[in-house]
């Protein structure tokens, strides 16, 4: 999954200026995206539409594997 959000926020940003980290707990996945503030824009996209694209690629693919995942978005 993380190999995944890095390929689209390298496409989308065209930067490698963010780090994801994938952790685990009792729900399932969390993958947590840090970038910074020049990036959050084009990240987060407008209206959030960005950021719910990539969070709606990554819930399907982990349904293909039966996992649960969750994307959140921080400042660095």
């Amino acid at each position: 999954m993380e190999k995944l959000v890095k390929f689209i926020l390298k496409e989308i940003t065209g930067s490698n200026d963010f780090s994801v980290e994938e952790k685990e707990d009792e729900r399932g996945f969390i993958l947590e995206i840090k970038a910074g503030k020049d990036l959050m824009g084009i990240i987060i996209g407008k209206g959030g539409k960005t950021i719910k694209s990539i969070q709606d690629l990554v819930r399907v693919k982990g349904r293909l594997e039966g996992k649960n995942v969750f994307v959140n978005v921080s400042e660095a």
